[in-house]
């Protein structure tokens, strides 16, 4: 099975190329913008490649010819993405018509990542039919990017929604709560923490898991993949301090409303995870069991 990643680069990507570079019944290609950032460099198994050119695009896919994509490359950062619709917009939905269409030409199986905030978090946690309402421009552009998925003449799609990733890898060029919760507290830090948004946070590892789960089975349709455990920003602060014995009175509870950030944020996500469960034997870990994974990769 060949199987092309997009955005090798970040942490989703490299937690992908770790499970899949040394599998016999796989042929990986890995894509990213720029050089490859992988810690054992992929050789020829890399291609530079920018999702929002259509030329390149459809080059590497007539070279490559996937039997699979797994596209998880996007802008992410939500208030990046209220300030500057245009960027927001051509990474996330014109780059992932640019995708579609070359995975169509060459039947390959679609598996696209989203996001919860599709969802306006008066009602979570969600099931996968449920209708989204997004709250920002990030969630806007995620949820037009799965309808470009859906309505396409793909003949194999599949969408994986996900929640607040979190895991070590080398050179990111973005970190995540968990590892920023971390250094704030070992730094003894002030920071202040929102008590009045509620996620299921999600092990890179799992994700990735899930990923291959879809690819292997060829499953298609809509598929949440989380983390089990749902908490508060807070509460999520509070347990990695916990689990690392770290001081967490220098953490201070907040409203969303007093941050002054750009873009709204759904209150209260979460997914149902029973269908992948069901489907794909999805079994992501328990929140302090990704922790011990995390501690385990930051020590050796």
């Amino acid at each position: 099975m060949k199987i092309l990643i997009t955005g090798s680069n970040g942490l989703l990507g490299q937690k992908l190329v770790a499970a899949l570079r040394n599998n016999a019944s796989v042929e990986l290609v890995a894509t990213s913008r720029g050089a490859d950032r992988s810690p054992e460099p992929l050789a020829e198994r890399y291609m530079a490649m920018d999702i929002t050119n259509k030329t390149e695009v459809d080059a590497v896919f007539d070279k490559v010819r996937p039997d699979v994509v797994i596209h998880t490359a996007a802008m992410t950062n939500v208030d990046a993405c209220e300030q500057d619709p245009e960027a927001c917009r051509l990474q996330n939905v014109v780059a992932t018509e640019y995708l579609v269409n070359a995975a169509e030409r060459h039947n390959s199986h679609f598996i696209h990542l989203s996001t919860d905030f599709i969802f306006d978090g008066t009602a979570g946690p969600y099931k996968e039919e449920d209708v989204p309402a997004p709250l920002s421009i990030y969630g806007q552009s995620k949820l037009d990017a799965e309808h470009v998925v859906m309505n396409s003449g793909l003949a194999k799609w599949a969408i994986a929604r996900t929640i607040i990733v979190y895991g070590v890898a080398p050179g990111l060029s973005r970190s995540n709560v968990v590892l920023w919760a971390k250094s704030a507290l070992e730094n003894g830090q002030p920071i202040k923490v929102v008590d009045d948004q509620w996620r299921m946070p999600t092990l890179a590892e799992d994700l990735a898991d899930g990923c291959i789960r879809i690819a292997e089975r060829g499953a298609c349709g809509i598929f949440n993949l989380s983390g089990p455990d749902g908490m508060s920003i807070l509460e999520l602060v509070q347990r990695v301090g916990a689990f690392f014995h770290l001081d967490t009175s220098v953490v201070t509870p907040v409203k969303s409303d007093t941050l002054g950030q750009p873009a709204k944020r759904p209150p209260h996500t979460g997914f149902v995870l029973d269908k992948a469960r069901r489907e794909l034997g999805y079994a992501p870990h328990g929140f302090e069991q990704g922790l011990a994974v995390l501690a385990k990769q930051l020590t050796t």
